[in-house]
């Protein structure tokens, strides 16, 4: 596996992470054994740039991260992420908004150290900006982790250019994590070029658009209610068929190189940037090795001109998420 720097002097990580969410949380049933499979598997390619957050489960998929990793510590670069507070009653925790207090972030951090079973965190972001808590305050108690040496490099998601300079300002921030991708490319407008300038490194979430990106996904009312596919506006019936034209396009690339859908969503997004290092999320080995295959592909100029045609930036029919879960980005 090929590797990449995050950010301007920052960590060499693979080129291609592995998302762990879906190994718990939000598409379907959860397959432990599944999910620990696909880690190790991932290890042995050469990528060791695993993601994870509290709120998955929540906590659940810490804990699965965490019994993965056991015994192969030093083989990878482990990022969590904070920012919510839960309701613990009843027999499970629910979200009950975002909690980026100083002394919430210590708390969190000491919780997903012990869920994770080690002793320090590589990369810690704040997974949603707080709009109640100035962002000087969450860094500053952020970067206390680092000084304790219970965190290495600090991160970002979903955030704004004025909340990411306000941030870099406290202590240096290594990597932002938000949505990119073919079907949502609104971070080239402003939020690419603001980290770039401050030689912050970009982690896509969500590279394969949920799945849309690689031709296998269906309308979401095919999907369970217990599947996050079923709400997402992009999946809709209109909009499922409008957005039709994006993979029928890197599907037609994907047949001309011998190559797959997922392939060429992903080897796109390498393509924008030696700073850009997506993290497509799976809990199968089959598309673990699929994915993984992207780092090799070299777009020739005229495919990435006929997938930007396909794909143009704001091109997308429907919203990106729900209107509660749009509120939550930082603007």
């Amino acid at each position: 596996m090929r590797t990449r720097r995050l950010g301007v002097g920052g960590p060499e990580v693979s080129a291609i992470g592995l998302g762990c969410m879906g190994m718990s949380w939000a598409y379907g049933s959860a397959d432990e054994a599944a999910g620990i499979a696909t880690i190790h598997r991932a290890l042995d390619l050469g990528i060791n740039f695993l993601d994870t957050a509290e709120v998955y489960g929540p906590f659940t998929n810490e804990k699965l991260v965490g019994r993965a990793i056991a015994g192969r510590r030093d083989e990878v670069f482990l990022a969590t992420k904070f920012g919510f507070g839960f309701n613990t009653g009843g027999d499970a925790a629910v979200i009950s908004g975002t909690d980026s207090r100083p002394e919430h972030v210590r708390e969190v951090c000491d919780a997903s150290l012990r869920r994770l079973g080690v002793e320090h965190i590589d990369l810690f972001y704040q997974h949603r900006v707080d709009p109640k808590v100035p962002i000087e305050e969450t860094v500053g108690a952020m970067a206390g982790l680092v000084h304790a040496g219970k965190v290495r490099f600090l991160g970002l998601s979903e955030a704004s250019p004025r909340t990411i300079r306000r941030a870099h300002a406290i202590h240096p921030i290594t990597a932002l994590q938000s949505e990119y991708s073919l079907w949502e490319r609104q971070v080239e407008r402003e939020v690419l070029p603001c980290v770039r300038e401050l030689g912050i490194g970009f982690v896509p979430y969500s590279p394969l658009g949920r799945g849309f990106l690689t031709g296998t996904a269906k309308p979401a009312d095919e999907y369970p209610t217990d599947d996050y596919r079923h709400q997402d506006p992009r999946l809709q019936r209109d909009n499922f068929a409008a957005n039709m034209r994006i993979v029928e396009e890197v599907r037609a690339i994907a047949g001309e190189r011998g190559a797959t859908a997922a392939q060429v969503a992903l080897a796109w997004l390498l393509h924008q940037g030696d700073d850009i290092v997506p993290i497509p999320g799976t809990k199968r080995i089959a598309f673990l090795e699929d994915n993984a295959g992207a780092a090799d592909l070299a777009l020739h100029p005229e495919e990435l001109q006929r997938i930007d045609a396909a794909a143009p930036l704001g091109g997308t029919a429907g919203p990106r998420y729900t209107d509660r879960l749009m509120a939550l980005l930082d603007r």
